[in-house]
């Protein structure tokens, strides 16, 4: 259950990041973006695999869990400038509370690094730790 309804965020997610690029100018915004958007690429792989709408693939399952963790390392950094325009979602809480946000990122980046997915049966809890780790940013930090 919990991964059906991890997956079903993960779509409403990437749809909603198709639209919220459109009208965006500003660099660091489209850049974050872009980041967010790889992520949730990623994480609508894992999802298809776990939901059996994907064959399962050992390789492209731990690729997707790298390109999590890479892409994880990277948020930080994304974010280091307080760039807020009418399309982004970033809350202003991220810089009044960077050292938890920036923890938040980092325990993403170490849990997608630490996972390995060898079969079919990893994707459930994969997921839900991913997910939880999203979350936890989400929650706090994203419109």
């Amino acid at each position: 259950m919990k991964t059906r309804l991890f997956a079903a965020l993960v779509a409403v997610t990437a749809a909603g990041a198709v639209l919220a690029h459109e009208g965006v100018e500003n660099e660091t915004v489209l850049a974050r973006m872009e980041g967010m958007k790889e992520l949730g690429q990623q994480l609508k792989t894992l999802g298809a695999m776990a939901k059996g709408q994907q064959a399962f693939d050992a390789d492209a399952a731990q690729a997707a869990l790298d390109r999590i963790a890479e892409g994880a390392a990277q948020i930080a950094g994304q974010f280091e400038a307080e760039v807020v325009v009418e399309k982004s979602e970033a809350r202003p809480a991220i810089w009044r509370n960077w050292e938890d946000f920036t923890a938040k990122a980092d325990a993403l980046a170490q849990r997608s690094a630490a996972l390995r997915v060898t079969r079919p049966g990893d994707l459930g809890p994969a997921l839900r730790d991913l997910g939880g780790a999203c979350k936890a940013c989400h929650t706090d930090y994203r419109e």
